[in-house]
């Protein structure tokens, strides 16, 4: 009979190791200094002298070595840099926590793409059977039911499988997905005492891990704007900061619309997270900036922007961390025109909104 063995707990017999409670919070640190080890160490010195995060056992000292061992951080390249960085398995840990902690519910399935609403010669497998047809795989054959249409057709005592008698299982076509992730990085992302990059940085890398590992055929390219807009890879995510810059939305926007462009995916999307209005265009070399209010100048041009890539059949979800009446009329504008999607939310439930409206999207 099988059933569950019990045993007296022992406080502390299947506790975490100290090096393993220190890694989380190291790792949430680093993810707040953008990537600073000297800095997050410091951090973590400072909570360990408050909290008594450590003992004589097991010290701060300790658990640096333990870093260096582990292959967590390794000494900077090149003269001015940092005594230590981040190494390439840090990196993948950051995003894998940063997935767990945001979209904890999933779990990782095998190679595959996205399901649509269309049957055919497809690669999702359904309970719906039909007649065999020239050129179906035979992997999806349903060999008990083709048996027992050519027991019925021919009888046992003649018994023969014919093309008549055969039946596949019907499958769903599925679909690649091209996305691009905007993420505003101007300088209203830490204005008012409100830390709004890290939890947008957090999203980022749970998305881009959630992406690659789970729908490893698709595209994700991933832009950061300000006064203007440039493209960054998924190892860089936990290095962002916010600088002294504007949102100029339209540049992210047309950088977004070239990169999917080039790609020959003809189902295509991009995801925005941002905190303000666009405040900023380019005309030419000249900057045109207005941090008061909306600018219809500005506007218009974002407006017009959003038009195009409906256009092109192009949807921008824009996740909007902020709930004043003028910015949410204005994404509504934003919204409209463009026929996508939009997300009002303070920082909480924000990685919950993404991960829901992508695999709404997937499916189209």
């Amino acid at each position: 009979m099988i059933g569950w063995k019990f045993s007296n707990y022992i406080p502390g017999q299947n506790d975490e190791t100290p090096f393993e409670k220190l890694l989380k919070l190291f790792q949430e640190l680093l993810t707040h200094t953008s990537g600073n080890v000297g800095e997050a160490l410091q951090w973590l010195t400072n909570l360990d002298r408050q909290y008594e995060l450590t003992d004589d056992q097991y010290g701060i000292g300790d658990f640096i070595q333990e870093l260096i061992d582990k292959n967590y951080i390794e000494p900077g390249n090149g003269p001015g840099s940092p005594g230590y960085v981040p190494t390439a398995k840090m990196e993948g840990e950051l995003r894998q926590k940063a997935l767990k902690d945001i979209f904890g519910e999933i779990k990782k399935t095998k190679r595959g793409n996205h399901s649509t609403r269309y049957s055919g010669r497809g690669d999702e497998t359904t309970s719906e059977r039909r007649p065999f047809e020239f050129g179906d795989p035979l992997d999806k054959m349903a060999v008990s039911e083709s048996l027992r249409n050519a027991q019925i057709n021919n009888g046992i005592d003649d018994f023969k499988l014919t093309t008549s008698d055969l039946e596949v299982y019907e499958t769903h076509y599925q679909a690649q997905m091209s996305t691009v992730l905007m993420i505003d990085i101007s300088h209203s992302m830490i204005l008012y005492g409100e830390d709004r990059i890290t939890p947008a940085k957090k999203v980022a890398m749970a998305l881009s891990e959630y992406i690659t590992t789970r729908f490893p055929k698709d595209t994700l390219d991933i832009i950061v704007f300000g006064n203007d807009a440039w493209p960054v890879e998924i190892k860089d995510l936990p290095y962002l900061q916010v600088g002294p810059y504007h949102t100029n939305t339209v540049a992210g926007l047309e950088l977004a619309m070239d990169i999917l462009r080039r790609r020959r995916n003809p189902n295509k999307q991009i995801f925005m997270i941002t905190d303000g209005k666009p405040t900023c265009i380019k005309r030419g070399k000249r900057y045109i900036k207005n941090s008061m209010g909306l600018d219809r100048t500005i506007v218009n041009r974002t407006l017009n922007l959003a038009a195009r890539l409906r256009k092109i059949s192009i949807p921008v979800t824009t996740f909007m961390i902020a709930r004043d009446p003028y910015l949410v009329q204005f994404v509504q504008s934003f919204t409209e025109t463009n026929g996508g999607k939009a997300y009002y939310s303070g920082l909480q439930g924000l990685g919950d909104f993404v991960f829901r409206d992508y695999k709404q999207n997937k499916k189209k």
